[in-house]
């Protein structure tokens, strides 16, 4: 599994990205996804994540209802859909996977054995 993010940049408050991450493996199906962020001087959290089937997504409570994560299994990739962004959205975002993952553990970034190299978002107030 290799996991390339894309997508981040420098975006206005209230405004939209969407981050991608693609699969290079041939496994994606069988990985619950997710995303985390970290920003400067801060742990990284949970963003979002979702079922093996897209079925079942999950977010954290400071991005409920602005993000939208999903996953097209056809095309091995991983989305976030980010609207109405904030300046204390600015963060580098991984996308993360493992085929191991149950509910109760999706919230926790040591739950995840794959990592993506992380994509850089910033909003400007």
């Amino acid at each position: 599994v290799q996991l390339q993010a894309s997508g981040g940049g420098l975006v206005q408050a209230g405004g939209s990205l969407r981050l991608s991450c693609v699969d290079s493996g041939l496994t994606f199906s069988r990985y619950v996804m997710g995303w985390f962020r970290q920003a400067p001087g801060k742990e990284r959290e949970f963003v979002a994540g979702i079922s093996r089937s897209g079925n079942s997504q999950y977010y954290a409570d400071s991005v409920k209802g602005r993000f939208t994560i999903s996953r097209d299994n056809a095309k091995n990739t991983l989305y976030l859909q980010m609207n109405s962004l904030k300046p204390e959205d600015t963060a580098v975002y991984y996308c993360v996977g493992d085929p191991t993952v149950i509910t109760s553990s999706m919230r926790m970034s040591s739950a995840y054995h794959y990592w993506g190299q992380g994509t850089q978002v910033t909003v400007s107030s």
